[in-house]
């Protein structure tokens, strides 16, 4: 095994003991890998029935096929049953013939079970129990390898030194997802060696190349279907056009802190991935709103842009402004999560463009400073639809901004309003309107006192999270109320969660 190769633990091929027996009877077979045991009830000796006996281990049978007559067989040994038990006989006994030990009482063994059965169970444990399970004997280690006890399972690799079974071994497992926590070698044979591969992720193999993307993708993957180039800092435009060229068929493509990516990178993906549903450009300092208009489709160049997109990602690209807000309504409207988070020169009138997006679920607007009551007014009059809503650390969203949400976002199930500058009043206004509200961020608000959160102890039940970590004017009697909420499962005080 190649080292450290695989952290889901490698099933290893040696150490393995023989087959169990094979004890054959009649028409019927069964893995018998220990003592038989006569293990139906409805068999078991009763004071009429002749004594039931063990068959030594040398009467076993060893052939290939269950069904084909020993040679040793003979009329006499009619008497088997189809259990491998034997029936006491007068015939005489060899002088050196041990003493038959009586059976005693058990249930099934597991090593009676079919490797199907087995298989299901293996499926069961955690990964590297799965590896172990797979030590014990031959019978073990080909159920482990059925590929129902892998679906879903990431192998996590070091691509170090060349392995000539590691990727048959990942084929062989059916494993379709794979990890790369480091890269010293050619990334072209992961992807060779697992023809089928449908995730990628090499998020923080920072010696990623454009020219190793470009050797590695030189050929169609139609089966590629998730992508992490997240922290892979050399990787420029020049990979997103090799990546658009043959894997056409990307529809979740990280490129997080991927600080070369361009504008004309979002053009790439404009023209060549169509199925694109997730997107993460977080601090691509270089996107601007004209890259924005590219996803959108809304120049002559890039026909309809990327109309699937579900899931945009644009955390920390400052140069973002109002007019991407603007296009991504204009022209995303499949979307259902943004994340804008620390995007400074977004203001309230940018909110106005988002308003008319009525499939949007989710809205991230942490940290922009320039957002206020104004805007939120500006957002509830449409996006009906919003679930999640994070406004923490918008420094000048208030108990206004609250009486807005309280009248107009009505699917609210998730709240932050870390840091925001609002008092009971506006807590209150929260908590008697949006009484499915689950999850509650309210940490930092050092305006809020018992009576606030005495309000929302009476009306939330519902709640199940609750982040007061900060939350300086609040006494224990109003956390005791709090805590007997009857779904609540976290509170937040401090650095670790409390119940």
């Amino acid at each position: 095994m190649e080292e450290a190769s695989f952290l889901l633990t490698e099933i290893p091929g040696g150490f393995i003991s023989h087959r169990p027996h094979t004890i054959t009877g009649g028409h019927h077979h069964r893995y018998a890998p220990y003592s038989v045991v006569l293990h139906q009830p409805h068999l078991q000796q009763t004071a009429a029935s002749p004594t039931i006996y063990t068959i030594p281990s040398h009467h076993f049978s060893h052939r290939a096929h269950p069904h084909l007559p020993h040679p040793g067989h003979h009329a006499a040994h009619h008497h088997h049953n189809l259990h491998g038990t034997i029936h006491s006989t007068n015939r005489p006994k060899s002088p050196n013939t041990p003493p038959p030990q009586p059976v005693e009482e058990e249930g099934t063994h597991i090593g009676h079970l079919y490797p199907e059965i087995l298989a299901m169970i293996f499926a069961k444990l955690n990964v590297k129990d799965r590896g172990r399970a797979a030590q014990v004997c031959t019978v073990w280690r080909d159920a482990a390898y059925a590929k129902s006890c892998w679906r879903g399972v990431e192998a996590s690799l070091h691509l170090r030194r060349p392995s000539p079974t590691l990727f048959g071994s990942l084929v062989k497992r059916g494993i379709k997802r794979v990890q790369v926590l480091s890269v010293r070698r050619a990334l072209k044979d992961i992807v060779t060696g697992v023809p089928n591969l449908e995730s990628l992720n090499l998020s923080g193999c920072y010696n990623i190349t454009d020219m190793a993307i470009g050797h590695a993708f030189a050929a169609d993957f139609p089966n590629l279907k998730v992508l992490n180039l997240s922290l892979c800092k050399q990787v420029t435009d020049s990979s997103l056009g090799r990546i658009t060229q043959h894997l056409k068929n990307i529809e979740v493509l990280e490129l997080g802190g991927c600080s070369n990516i361009t504008n004309t990178g979002l053009l790439l993906i404009s023209w060549g991935l169509k199925k694109l549903r997730r997107l993460n450009l977080r601090s691509c300092w270089h996107i601007s709103d004209h890259g924005i208009g590219h996803l959108a489709g809304l120049s002559k160049e890039t026909a309809d842009g990327t109309p699937a997109l579900e899931y945009l990602g644009l955390q920390d690209c400052q140069r973002l402004s109002d007019e991407a807000l603007r296009h991504i309504a204009q022209g995303l409207t499949s979307l259902r999560s943004i994340n804008l988070s620390f995007c400074v020169s977004v203001t309230d009138s940018g909110l106005k463009h988002l308003a008319r997006m009525s499939r949007l679920e989710e809205l991230n607007l942490r940290a922009c400073d320039n957002i206020s009551d104004i805007g939120m007014a500006y957002l509830t009059e449409g996006c009906n639809s919003i679930s999640t809503l994070d406004v923490s650390f918008c420094d000048k969203v208030a108990d206004q901004a609250m009486v807005h949400i309280s009248q107009g976002l009505f699917q609210l199930r998730s709240l932050s309003l870390s840091a925001c500058q609002i008092t009971d009043e506006g807590l209150s206004r929260i908590a008697k309107s949006l009484h499915d509200l689950e999850t509650l961020n309210i940490g930092q608000c050092s305006r809020i006192t018992d009576r606030g959160l005495e309000i929302v102890a009476a009306e939330l039940i519902n709640l199940r999270a609750i982040d007061l970590y900060g939350c300086t004017r609040l006494t224990p009697n109003a956390l005791q109320k709090i805590n007997q909420l009857p779904r609540l499962s976290k509170v937040n005080l401090g650095l670790w969660h409390v119940r």
